[in-house]
């Protein structure tokens, strides 16, 4: 991120630690970790949620956090077991406007999950002959960048700059994407949290013309192996609710819907509510028989 979207804030404290993020561009506040005094952290909170810009605060809390937070008046929105290093995560959501905390679009957002669950799942099929798979590197920053700028007018972070893909790189986050003649097709990338030992599949895009190829569900499958070798099981996915085709996507690579973020963040030309599903990948990759699991 850079000063103009956002600015990281930690606060050591005697009493408490808090990792939070003033998100300028979604006019949010994001509440990363907290640990220590709960009444001082909340406290502190709502002085920071003062800001200005601030229409939404998130809190990612711990299963001892989540009580003292709803007597504070916030929401349940989310849950991501096994976020923090094993133990649950619960996304807690507090709104400083009517306009941000209303959603028109929730009944809408139901259907489309009810249409999603009904689909059945499917195999997946092999990729078009020409076409290539491929983990990408720093030098793929600016094609990378130029093809989530033609997908994506608005986005909630600056993946249009190639200098923010290549931090993002060098902050363990892993590309993978398909590519024709060397086109990008489609693309998406894991998000490491190394300390907690968990991921968030994001920046999902394919090319308008070549939806129907099925090119992310051998991404997300690849970046999951990808994950597995590092150790890391817990992956989850924040997803447009009113995109039909990303809900479908990972329902059938059997993520579970976790919960819904209500006008999360600006994507596309409007700001929208996000769903998230989870997978534990430590059971997707122990269904291997015990003498296939070396090979």
């Amino acid at each position: 991120m850079t000063e103009k979207t956002g600015k990281v804030i930690l606060l050591n404290k005697e009493t408490f630690y808090l990792s939070a993020y003033q998100d300028f561009y979604n006019k949010r506040l994001k509440i990363e970790d907290l640990r220590g005094n709960i009444d001082e952290i909340i406290q502190t909170i709502t002085q920071l949620g003062e800001q200005p810009h601030v229409e939404k605060i998130i809190v990612k809390a711990r299963n001892e956090s989540v009580e003292p937070l709803l007597e504070k008046g916030f929401l349940i929105e989310a849950k991501v077991p096994g976020y923090f290093l094993g133990g649950d995560g619960y996304f807690l959501c507090k709104y400083k406007n009517l306009d941000r905390y209303n959603s028109g679009k929730w009944c809408e957002e139901d259907e489309i999950l009810d249409g999603v669950w009904q689909k059945e799942k499917q195999e997946q099929i092999s990729l078009e002959k020409g076409l290539a798979l491929r983990m990408a590197d720093r030098k793929d920053a600016p094609m990378l960048s130029s093809f989530y700028q033609s997908v994506f007018p608005i986005y909630p972070v600056p993946i249009d700059d190639p200098n923010y893909i290549i931090k993002q790189m060098d902050e363990d986050t892993i590309f993978i994407l398909v590519e024709e003649n060397g086109r990008i097709l489609a693309a998406a990338s894991a998000e490491i949290n190394d300390e907690y030992k968990n991921a968030e599949i994001t920046d999902c895009a394919t090319l308008p013309s070549m939806r129907k190829g099925g090119f992310m569900n051998h991404i997300i499958s690849n970046l999951e192996k990808e994950l597995v070798k590092r150790q890391v099981y817990c992956s989850y996915s924040i997803a447009r609710a009113l995109s039909f085709g990303m809900n479908a996507v990972l329902h059938n690579l059997h993520y579970t819907y976790k919960g819904r973020l209500k006008n999360n963040c600006y994507i596309f030309d409007n700001i929208e509510d996000m769903n998230v599903w989870y997978k534990d990948l430590s059971l997707t990759f122990a269904e291997k028989p015990a003498h296939d699991a070396g090979n």
